[in-house]
C-alpha cells in the first residue's frame, strides 16, 4: 500500500509539472483553453483523491518522533495558524490564479499579504503540510504532505518563470517588488487578519476533534 502511495503521489506530482510546463501549450492548442483546464483539474483531482484513499488505508506505522510532545504540538499549531493567516488574503488580486489578468500588474505596489510573499496560497499549503507532518510523523503522512510541500514550493518557483517568460513587461517588475520566500517582519502588516485565522483555527481544531476524536490545536490540552 505505502509503495503505491508513493507511486501516486509521484504521478500527480509529474502530471502537474508536465501540464503546467512543457506539455501547456500543446494541450491548450489541442484542446482549447477550457478543454485544458478540465483536463487538468479532473487529472489532478482523481489522482490526488487517489493518493487519499491510499493513505487512509495504508497502515499506521511507527512514528519518527512524539508529535505530541508539547514542544512538537506548540510548533505545529503555530505554523497552521500562520498558514491560515496567509490563505486567507490569497485570492484577492492575486496574479497567480487562473484567469487574473495581467494587465497594470508592473505598476502595482505590493500591498498586505503581497508584501510577505507573492505566493501566500502555496506558502499556505506548505505551513500546513509540515504542521501535520510535525504532529503526525509516519511515513505515509511524510509521503502524501511531503509530496504537497513539493507541489506548493517547486511548483510556484517553475510558475515564476513560466510568468515571467510570457509576459516579462508585466511580471518582471511584479516580481522584483515582492519576494518568494516569505518576509517574516511584514507579518505584522495583516492586522486583522490573524484575529479572524485565530478564530478559524479554533473553530476547525473544534470540528476536527468533534468528528474524528482527534484533538488538534489547542483541544490537546482542553479534553
Amino acid at each position: 500500500m505505502t509503495v503505491s502511495l508513493v507511486l501516486v503521489v509521484c504521478a500527480f506530482l509529474l502530471t502537474h509539472f508536465l501540464m503546467s510546463g512543457p506539455l501547456r501549450k500543446t494541450l491548450i492548442g489541442t484542446l482549447g483553453e477550457q478543454g485544458f483546464l478540465l483536463l487538468y483539474s479532473l487529472v489532478s483531482i482523481c489522482l490526488l483523491g487517489a493518493a487519499i484513499v491510499l493513505f487512509a488505508r495504508s497502515p499506521a506505522e511507527h512514528l519518527l518522533w512524539d508529535g505530541t510532545h508539547p514542544v512538537a504540538w506548540a510548533l505545529a499549531s503555530v505554523l497552521t495558524v500562520l498558514g491560515t493567516g496567509l490563505f486567507l488574503p490569497s485570492f484577492q488580486r492575486n496574479p497567480a490564479l487562473p484567469g487574473v489578468k495581467a494587465a497594470g500588474l508592473a505598476t502595482v505596489i505590493p500591498s498586505g499579504v503581497y508584501t510577505i510573499t507573492r505566493h501566500p496560497m502555496m506558502w499556505a499549503i506548505t505551513l500546513w503540510s509540515l504542521g501535520h507532518i510535525i504532529v503526525a510523523p509516519s511515513l505515509r503522512t511524510l509521503i502524501l504532505l511531503g509530496g504537497m510541500i513539493v507541489l506548493a514550493l517547486v511548483g510556484s518557483h517553475l510558475q515564476d518563470k513560466r510568468k515571467v517568460a510570457g509576459n516579462t513587461r508585466e511580471f518582471g517588475p511584479w516580481q522584483r517588488r515582492t519576494s518568494f520566500w516569505p518576509q517574516l517582519q511584514n507579518l505584522g502588516k495583516l492586522k486583522l487578519t490573524w484575529l479572524t485565522a485565530l478564530l478559524i483555527w479554533f473553530l476547525v481544531t473544534m470540528i476536527h476533534w468533534e468528528l474524528y476524536s482527534i484533538p488538534a490545536g489547542l483541544w490537546m490540552w482542553l479534553v
